[in-house]
């Protein structure tokens, strides 16, 4: 991955890329630094005792989930893996319903049901947040399938990490979305590990991983993650294709993944070195990266970026207490949002009997 440079000419100057304006760019640059925030504070409510189950932070990745939704539209989706809270925020769900979740206090997204793997906002266009690895491949599948049936020119972003390749469900799905020319993008984010195991010794591949493409006739990309110029370019290439041609893509974006794979990760400083891990963050931080490019157009200041990070971590600060005094859901509520036929007193709900009715 290149050093902390000025973007090239070629990824600032992509049409896509001259219609930001200066407010566009410092609105991209908020959102990174929420998204950063966000987590950082998490874990240390996490490391505090206040939240349970798992937390899997995206400190380090967030120019991947801010530069490619940035560009879509009414008509396109996001559905991702369990490392979901930068997605959810780049999609525009709001810090107070996403930090009660990981609370477990009912007025988070999924109604403290959920937690960390599991945010879900419908009405932005967001699907989850899921835990099974590669789980939500054919998930995503089905969302470019369904906007190929209503024939809506949309698009579904389906995120899923440099482990979940070698899963059978994530190629049934390539396969599927060649054959039936579906608008899905699947995005590797390669952190260059699998938990704790290293690419090389967890995948077999020629020269990359988004290359496996090839063998169901599906276009393919790989590119550097830490610029978000490079990333809204390439990933519009993508978008296009399924806008106009109805076609899957996989891309493969470089990333890296400052913690553990989750904070259960105690071992996350010896499958790499402590000088691997310093050198990404003083070399390839993608908020530095744009704070660079910022200031060198002259679209904002240093005193203006100052007072984002400060909001950011106000805004952060004060969702954590919105979830500490929240409520806790009720024992009752256990029995809800299991079903949704059932919820909804619909016949199949009482009946039990749903699309093969008489």
């Amino acid at each position: 991955m290149a050093t902390l440079t000025a973007p090239s000419a070629k990824h600032a100057d992509a049409p896509i890329n001259q219609k930001l304006t200066p407010s566009d760019k410092v609105a991209l640059h908020r959102q990174m630094v929420r998204i950063r925030a966000f987590e950082q504070l998490s874990i240390q409510h996490y490391q505090g005792g206040k939240m349970g189950g798992f937390l899997h932070l995206y400190i380090g990745q967030e120019s991947v989930a801010v530069g490619t939704i940035s560009l879509l539209g009414e008509n396109d989706h996001v559905i991702t893996a369990y490392r979901d809270h930068g997605h959810a925020l780049a999609s525009g769900m709001n810090m107070n319903e996403c930090m009660a979740e990981l609370f477990g206090k009912a007025t988070g997204c999924s109604k403290g049901k959920g937690g960390s793997m599991h945010y879900f906002a419908p009405d932005k266009n967001y699907w989850g947040g899921h835990g099974i690895v590669a789980g939500q491949t054919p998930l995503g599948l089905g969302l470019a399938y369904g906007l190929k049936y209503q024939d809506k020119k949309g698009c579904a972003l389906c995120y899923l990490g440099d482990g979940a390749v070698n899963q059978g469900a994530f190629h049934e799905s390539l396969n599927l979305a060649s054959l039936w020319n579906l608008p899905v993008i699947y995005i590797i984010e390669n952190n260059g590990y699998s938990m704790g195991t290293s690419q090389r010794r967890s995948s077999a591949y020629k020269s990359c991983l988004a290359e496996r493409a090839e063998g169901y006739n599906i276009d393919w990309e790989q590119f550097n993650g830490e610029d978000i110029y490079e990333v809204r370019a390439r990933t519009q290439v993508a978008i296009e294709r399924a806008h106009n041609e109805s076609r899957p893509s996989v891309l493969e974006i470089a990333t890296y993944r400052w913690e553990g794979h989750s904070v259960a990760d105690a071992n996350k400083m010896k499958y790499r070195t402590k000088e691997e891990v310093e050198r990404y963050q003083a070399e390839h931080d993608p908020i530095q990266v744009w704070k660079r490019n910022l200031l060198q157009e002259g679209a904002a200041t240093e005193a203006e970026l100052k007072a984002i990070d400060k909001e950011a971590w106000k805004e952060a600060e004060d969702s954590a207490e919105f979830a500490k005094n929240s409520p806790y859901p009720t024992p009752e509520s256990i029995f809800e949002d299991v079903y949704w036929e059932v919820d909804n007193k619909t016949e199949s709900g009482s009946s039990g009997r749903h699309f093969f009715n008489d």
